[in-house]
């Protein structure tokens, strides 16, 4: 069957799965609805605002549908309406019932940022960080009940590099889902794909990311809190707290000292960064953001406020 002839719906919230309706458009495939999460409260005013997929759906005089869940008859006859021949699903938000993967004539496919089974759940993105794996990747899969089971489709690695953060790796796994995208519904119209059953032993759970995570434990290993401070930019960023102020870690890395101290004791400040003791070695933080200012590089800070970064100091968690 030719893929342009193809009924779609897709589903997706935020600007990772706008991305990827964005790929989807281009390629000229007829998308015939889009869903996405209701309109929520965002900003200081806390006015109704659309996600990235309506707005990008808006724009083009798509459908929009924004059901506060799949669950209902009246939901599910709405959607069977449709008759699509595939759904595709990508950070929806939204948990789809059986009676919903059943629809589709070709089912429902989903782009996850996980070279599956490696993270299955809601932040693989920045749990793979956090782990210190050295590859992430997108993979296309074809859905069922269980969470990010399903049989595998395509798969498209990439490496994470030392300078990764979870922002720059969103980036660029969108763009990787984005591309992949086309090619798996090119792949399952043609009939041409072949799925590969995931092996439930290798799979971790990628558990949703909280303001929790940004606490930093200075007791923990210096590679630890190097990989927390990658993983958590931009949010919900690590943060310490140094006289009485909270201060957001944006980037750091491992240091070289020359001396050992007590867990969060600063052991140096020079325009190259501001040196802390953990469990275990240093980190030597690179960019930090003071209360009502910007974020910074150290030196910045460093040029402006030497005498508030002097070495002896404790700096605690954040709370």
């Amino acid at each position: 069957m030719n893929p342009a002839e193809l009924r779609l719906i897709f589903a997706g919230t935020p600007e990772f799965a706008a991305t990827h309706l964005q790929a989807l458009l281009d390629a000229k495939l007829n998308v015939v609805a889009v869903y996405t999460q209701p309109d929520r409260p965002a900003g200081r005013g806390q006015k109704l605002a659309m996600s990235a997929v309506k707005q990008l759906a808006v724009q083009h005089q798509l459908p929009v549908l924004q059901p506060a869940s799949l669950k209902s008859a009246e939901a599910q006859a709405e959607l069977a309406a449709l008759q699509a021949d595939l759904m595709i699903v990508v950070a929806y938000g939204l948990i789809l019932p059986q009676a919903v993967l059943d629809l589709p004539r070709l089912g429902c496919i989903n782009s996850h940022a996980s070279l599956l089974p490696r993270w299955r759940g809601a932040a693989p993105i920045q749990r793979a960080i956090e782990a210190g794996d050295q590859q992430s990747g997108v993979t296309i899969m074809q859905m069922e009940a269980g969470l990010d089971t399903g049989p595998m489709l395509l798969k498209h690695p990439t490496p994470i590099t030392a300078d990764d953060t979870g922002g720059s790796l969103h980036d660029r796994l969108a763009a990787l889902g984005a591309a992949a995208l086309p090619e798996a519904v090119k792949g399952l119209a043609e009939g041409s794909l072949s799925a590969e059953v995931q092996d439930d032993a290798l799979a971790c759970y990628a558990h949703k990311l909280s303001k929790a995570d940004g606490l930093i434990d200075w007791q923990q290993p210096a590679s630890v809190l190097v990989n927390r401070i990658r993983a958590f930019n931009p949010w919900p960023l690590c943060q310490a707290r140094l006289q009485d102020k909270v201060i957001k870690l944006w980037a750091a890395q491992m240091a070289d000292a020359q001396s050992a101290g007590q867990p969060g004791e600063i052991l140096a400040a020079d325009r190259s960064g501001l040196t802390v003791a953990c469990g275990s070695g240093a980190v030597k933080l690179t960019r930090l953001q003071l209360p009502g200012g910007k974020p910074l590089a150290f030196a910045d800070l460093y040029n402006a406020r030497r005498e508030q970064f002097a070495p002896g100091q404790l700096l605690d968690n954040g709370q």
